[in-house]
């Protein structure tokens, strides 16, 4: 056990901080970003995350054994999102009635067009 004692004014500027990055949360999502909503949204969100594991979980002032096990959570954590990334990705490929699929068969949603009509030649 860490035997590091916070003052409460460093827990008040973190709620501080956690109440002010909420309100910057609820303004961007008011805000059309375009493709930029995700990107800030999640950074925002990975920001107060960290505020909460090194201030209010004390992981700042931890043994090297804890910030090993919070290292290796966070990497299983992205091996599990990159799997699901590989198998939401490629959900839209065009499989065929053999089986296979690949990257560069994916089918359109919209009807092909009818064929000119042949003109009688005069």
């Amino acid at each position: 056990m860490s035997a590091h004692v916070s003052p409460k004014s460093v827990y008040y500027t973190i709620f501080g901080s956690l109440l002010v990055l909420t309100g910057i949360t609820v303004g961007v999502a008011f805000i059309n970003l375009g493709r930029l909503n995700f990107p800030v949204a999640i950074s925002i969100a990975i920001l107060k995350a960290t505020l909460v594991v090194l201030f209010f979980m004390h992981a700042k002032y931890s043994s090297r054994l804890t910030k090993l096990v919070i290292g290796g959570a966070l990497f299983f954590l992205l091996c599990l999102f990159g799997l699901t990334m590989t198998d939401y990705l490629s959900r839209g490929w065009f499989s065929s009635p053999g089986g296979n699929a690949t990257a560069g068969s994916i089918p359109s949603l919209t009807p092909a067009s009818p064929p000119a009509a042949a003109q009688p030649e005069p």
